[in-house]
């Protein structure tokens, strides 16, 4: 008995060394196949890299192919916009054409109508000193026409107030006298005792006709109250004033209208 249990610790002992030795080469072993596994990729992963790396392929085809439609299209839009641009470029040469030759026509036709204006104008003074009160006319009925002015004279005797009411009645005003072209007219016509279209004055005195062209006293001015005021009047050559409430003739003129071509 005491010689057999030696022996059978040494077993024992040797027994447990085994099994020791056996776990330490079972993990191992488990170690190496764990990273042998781990190593070895899985099929579905292997599935997925390939779906990924032909969406890419799609992807870089795809971005390709609209860069080139887009390139392509591109290109053809610089196209028509430089058609384009040929086109209003045209446009605008043919409409500043247009327009230059518009504004000679209508310089001439402008002309033309002066042209016409002039000769009827002519025309009709011809007929009218052959047929005095002919319709082409542009006077009213019973006034005179001379030059571009309409005049008429009444033998009545008035205020110089009362005469300007009376002008104002025919849409004319009393007679103002201020260019040498109209002095001329009325120096032809010899009015005597006539009220001019002159401001009331404070003063009674007297002037030549030419030196009352320039005057500053035809810009009539209102004025209410005429009491002890001179107003002018023309006697053959000469202005001169007198009362307001003297009476006087009356001479009435407008502009005359133009004649109908």
């Amino acid at each position: 008995f005491l010689a057999y249990l030696p022996m059978s610790e040494e077993i024992i002992y040797s027994n447990l060394k085994f099994q020791d030795s056996n776990k330490i080469e079972n993990t191992q072993n488990l170690q190496n196949l764990g990273k042998k596994a781990a190593s070895v990729p899985s099929p579905l992963w292997r599935q997925s890299t390939l779906i990924l790396t032909l969406l890419c392929l799609l992807l870089l085809i795809g971005l390709g192919t609209l860069g080139s439609v887009f390139y392509k299209t591109l290109k053809l839009e610089r196209k028509k916009l430089n058609k384009l641009q040929n086109v209003k470029e045209e446009l605008q040469r043919n409409v500043s054409l247009q327009l230059m030759d518009n504004v000679r026509s209508s310089e001439e036709i402008r002309n033309l109508s002066i042209t016409l204006q002039i000769v009827a104008t002519e025309l009709c003074r011809e007929l009218d000193r052959k047929k005095p009160e002919h319709k082409c006319k542009p006077c009213p009925k019973g006034w005179i026409w001379n030059e571009d002015i309409c005049h008429i004279w009444f033998s009545d005797s008035k205020t110089w107030q009362n005469a300007e009411i009376l002008c104002s009645a025919h849409n004319a005003s009393l007679l103002q006298v201020k260019n040498k072209k109209k002095l001329e007219l009325i120096k032809s016509l010899k009015l005597y005792n006539y009220w001019l279209g002159l401001s009331p004055s404070n003063n009674m005195n007297f002037k030549t006709l030419d030196d009352m062209i320039t005057s500053s006293a035809w810009l009539k001015r209102n004025i209410s109250d005429l009491n002890e005021k001179f107003c002018g009047f023309i006697h053959g050559s000469y202005v001169y004033y007198t009362y307001c409430s003297a009476k006087k003739y009356t001479f009435c003129e407008k502009m005359a209208n133009s004649v109908n071509i």
